[in-house]
């Protein structure tokens, strides 16, 4: 029960005051499943990219941390292949950091953090740690290739488009015309209020 009420009550200060960049939801009618998105930092490598995460509330919740991972591949030394992510926050003590006092929102603004930040020194990949803290550049190049690969959206194929369009302008000359002649009359109608 108490725990049901802190997830709609942290679920809710989630939708009403996100950390920037950041958006949390329930997936599907399971409240203890839930999605998350962050958006990649500027001046990062991640610059651009939507990272969706997986959030799983245990049956212990605040008293054990949720179990997060990345679904969207993310090139980070903290970070493996599987989307775990290694962050103190994330584990109960005495190896952890994890207290019932910290919230999904901390929780998520803590590896936003970490994605601009890597800890080096902690990594879960040890090859991308070692990129990072010997060739910064070719790491800085790896993650934003991975970035735009696997996290920022892309556009429509140009074909798609080109059919899209001929649908609609044959389907819609009609609908074309009237909008142009309501916003002819819009302009009419604001000159005689001025």
């Amino acid at each position: 029960m108490q725990r049901m009420l802190r997830l709609k009550r942290e679920l809710q200060m989630l939708s009403c005051e996100p950390p920037p960049g950041i958006s949390c939801w329930q997936n599907e009618d399971k409240i203890d499943q839930l999605e998350a998105q962050i958006v990649g930092g500027s001046n990062t490598p991640y610059e651009g990219g939507v990272f969706k995460l997986e959030i799983v509330i245990p049956e212990r919740y605040p008293f054990e941390p949720p179990k997060m991972r990345f679904l969207t591949p993310i090139y980070h030394p903290n970070i493996d292949t599987a989307g775990r992510i290694c962050l103190d926050a994330l584990k109960l003590p005495p190896k952890g950091a994890w207290k019932p006092s910290l919230n999904l929102s901390t929780l998520l603004t803590s590896i936003q953090l970490l994605m601009a930040e890597p800890n080096p020194d902690d990594p879960l990949m040890a090859d991308i740690s070692s990129e990072f803290k010997y060739n910064k550049q070719v790491y800085i190049k790896k993650a934003k290739t991975w970035t735009e690969k696997h996290a920022i959206q892309k556009n429509q194929g140009s074909s798609t488009i080109a059919k899209e369009v001929d649908e609609e302008a044959t389907n819609g000359k009609a609908l074309l015309k009237k909008r142009v002649a309501t916003s002819s009359e819009l302009e009419k109608a604001k000159k005689c209020c001025i």
